[in-house]
């Protein structure tokens, strides 16, 4: 029996995204007790592509999302579709050889055809467009290195050509165009996809998160508040899986921030665009309910690290400098995950149970590699070959660079397990707390995580991340704790927003 409810479109975050205005109902069928082929965790791209495509080849599925569909990274990209990536094929050519430059290259175009086609089959009003992309530089370093990059691309098999136009009002040295990139509403898009997997018998259970997973004679009991679902085979969709694991260390957690801006001259961009600064801004419009708004996104930091209230100015104070600035109506952040090598993790759970499957490390490319995941995992899990299926192997132990940013990233996370348990601010009392902001503070000998709403009401926790005991950091704009060494964050009552943590940080009375 199948039917309908209708939800709130929750992200993970107090700032609204564009994406969230647009209505929908999460499709309900019953859940029977029954062992499932294969049980999906998380309701994102990833997720419920991975879902959608094991299900169309026959597969009983279950996809279990702990908040709402749709709730993390999906709900709040900015939803370029590429078919250059952020580790670019120079990058790839050193680190993996040029045929994984070819594979990577065609992989991407592929999975832009495959969004256009599962919105072609299943009719679904997700505001896809082609779009040219223009790549621009605007120094002689840039030049030098967008110089290597056009060449490897072309090389790899991408359209590239020179470009006399970036498509905004903002100088430029270099650029060159890479032709049918494409842009669509990834909500709309994903709430299609779950309509869809539903319709051929798919289940979905929101609001349901899992604890832990057991393996007996090879099958997977998932266990969550009240009680377990069982499958034959398990998917991670979710960012790193929970817990302390290898994919904790070779991700580093980064923040995105994106603006939603009215123009007063209607000077909109027709196109994809991106600069080569460091980190780099990107550019795109987007109709939503009727009004057209320039999507400017940048400011890129590690999560729980730098001041996310200075990465939104900055990035007014840029748009003001290069726009004509009517209002900026919205601005909010996303999390995605930096492989330490430089390529996504999708396949086999390193050290886990066999049929335990995850993936990962995106970078800023998660539409196209949420997409791959479906049609890697449903090879693997299908018993066929799949030419990436190696290469992205979340097993793998090359290249030497990987293991030089692995041992960075974790010289990092050290620094800040030791460091900022003797960095708080000592409170003497809390009437110095301004309302609607939260500190790590001494109060009373204790040290805790303080934040005090607009009605001076406070909530103290525990700032020791449950992960790996890290020390969280005050998210001001999204209104979060954040963790500076793998990226768990927490809501203000200490619930998880998102993983690898599972459990809440602790809360106290005061």
């Amino acid at each position: 029996m199948e039917n309908s409810n209708q939800s709130i479109n929750n992200r993970d975050g107090a700032n609204t995204s564009v994406w969230q205005l647009v209505q929908h109902h999460t499709p309900r069928n019953a859940v029977q007790a029954q062992l499932f082929d294969v049980v999906i965790i998380g309701g994102g791209i990833s997720g419920l592509t991975t879902a959608l495509d094991l299900q169309r080849e026959g597969k009983s599925c279950l996809l279990v999302e702990a908040h709402n569909l749709g709730f993390g990274t999906t709900g709040g990209t900015s939803a370029h579709l590429n078919t250059f990536l952020d580790s670019t094929y120079p990058e790839i050519d050193s680190d993996f050889g040029k045929d994984v430059s070819k594979l990577m290259a065609s992989a991407s175009k592929r999975m832009i055809s495959k969004i256009k086609r599962n919105i072609d089959d299943f009719g679904i009003e997700a505001d896809f467009e082609y779009r040219d992309g223009y790549l621009f530089s605007q120094n002689k370093k840039e030049t030098e290195q967008l110089e290597e990059i056009f060449e490897s691309s072309k090389d790899a098999g991408v359209e590239v050509e020179k470009a006399d136009t970036n498509g905004l009002p903002i100088g430029f040295e270099a650029c060159y165009k890479f032709e049918k990139q494409a842009q669509f509403h990834p909500l709309k898009y994903i709430y299609g996809l779950a309509k869809a997997f539903s319709d051929l018998g798919g289940i979905i259970i929101e609001e349901t998160m899992i604890t832990a997973i057991e393996t007996a004679e090879e099958i997977h009991h998932l266990k969550y508040e009240n009680g377990e679902f069982t499958a034959k085979n398990v998917i991670w969709a979710t960012h790193v899986p929970p817990g302390v694991n290898i994919l904790s260390l070779r991700n580093a957690p980064y923040r995105s921030y994106v603006l939603g801006i009215k123009l007063q001259d209607e000077a909109y961009p027709d196109c994809l665009s991106y600069d080569m600064q460091e980190p780099y801004h990107y550019f795109r419009s987007h109709v939503i309910n009727g009004q057209k708004y320039l999507l400017l996104g940048g400011a890129d930091h590690k999560t729980g690290h730098d001041d996310p209230e200075q990465a939104i100015a900055d990035l007014e104070k840029y748009a003001g400098e290069n726009f004509k600035v009517a209002s900026i109506d919205f601005q909010w952040s996303s999390q995605y995950y930096v492989p330490v090598d430089g390529l996504p993790y999708i396949g086999q759970m390193p050290g886990d149970a066999k049929g335990i499957y995850v993936s990962t490390g995106f970078n800023g490319n998660g539409m196209i590699f949420g997409s791959l995941t479906g049609e890697i995992l449903a090879d693997l899990i299908n018993g066929k070959d799949n030419e990436l299926a190696e290469v992205l192997s979340p097993s793998r132990l090359k290249p030497i660079s990987g293991f030089t940013e692995f041992i960075k990233e974790n010289a990092d996370v050290a620094y800040h397990f030791v460091v900022d348990r003797f960095g708080t601010e000592l409170i003497a009392s809390l009437k110095e707390l301004p309302v609607g902001e939260g500190k790590v503070v001494k109060y009373e000998d204790e040290k805790l995580a303080i934040y005090k709403d607009e009605q001076g009401k406070i909530t103290a926790l525990s700032p020791v991340c449950t992960h790996t005991g890290c020390i969280v950091n005050w998210n001001g704009t999204e209104k979060s704790w954040d963790c500076p060494c793998h990226g768990g964050r927490f809501a203000i009552d200490g619930t998880v927003m998102t993983g690898p943590p599972r459990e809440a940080l602790k809360c106290y009375k005061l």
